[in-house]
Parts: structure tokens; C-alpha cells; sequence
């Protein structure tokens, strides 16, 4: 993904060249990004031959994927435990997290469901 947001638009042979070392083969490269576009976290165009991949997501979106995905499985089997533990962990970080949270979810209670 960091090859993505950092070099745009690519190819898998676009992509490879980009990557450190460039040791890995093409077919990784081209499986890689395959199973990152069926997971939606690219999406593919066809130029000619081959397909164009770009990042659908932004880092901070990318990031809050993966901590929604973390986190709802947690909550699903010890809301109380987790959630409690994410508001002491907040708070000894930075007594300021806990207005940043109250804020957050009085927004999210307007929002319509």
C-alpha cells in the first residue's frame, strides 16, 4: 500500500520496478495486488493489456479499516471489557482523549442511523 500512496497510479511491472530490491517476481506482484483489489483496497482499470492499480483508500482510511475491523470483533465478545479498557487507555494517554471522545460520540448520535 505504501508503494501506492507514495508512487501513484501503476502497473504490475510499474509497481515491481518501484519496490525495494525489486527481487520479488512479477507473478507475486501481480497476486499481491490482485488479492488487494478483491479485498477493496484497490482498484484496477485496463489499459491496454495490463491493469492500471490505484490505492481506494487514503492512509487514514486505510487505517481506520483495519482498526474497525480489530476492534468490532473485540467489542462483539467482551463489550464491556474492551470498551472500558479503550476509555483508561485513552484518558492515561491524554486526559484530553476523553473530551475528544464525548465530542465524537455526541456527533455520532445525530448522525442518522
Amino acid at each position: 500500500m505504501e508503494a501506492m500512496w507514495n508512487g501513484g497510479p501503476a502497473s504490475v511491472r510499474e509497481l515491481a520496478s518501484r519496490l525495494p530490491g525489486s527481487a520479488l517476481a512479477y507473478t507475486t506482484v501481480m497476486t499481491t495486488l490482485d488479492r488487494l483489489f478483491k479485498k477493496g483496497l484497490l482498484t484496477r482499470e485496463r489499459v491496454g493489456q495490463a491493469f492500471v492499480y490505484r490505492a481506494a483508500l487514503d492512509r487514514d482510511g486505510y487505517r481506520q479499516r483495519l482498526i474497525e475491523a480489530a476492534v468490532g470483533e473485540l467489542v462483539d465478545r467482551a463489550p464491556d471489557a474492551v470498551l472500558a479498557a479503550f476509555v483508561d487507555t485513552a484518558a492515561a494517554l491524554d486526559e484530553h482523549n476523553l473530551l475528544r471522545l464525548e465530542r465524537l460520540i455526541a456527533e455520532r448520535k445525530r448522525k442518522p442511523k
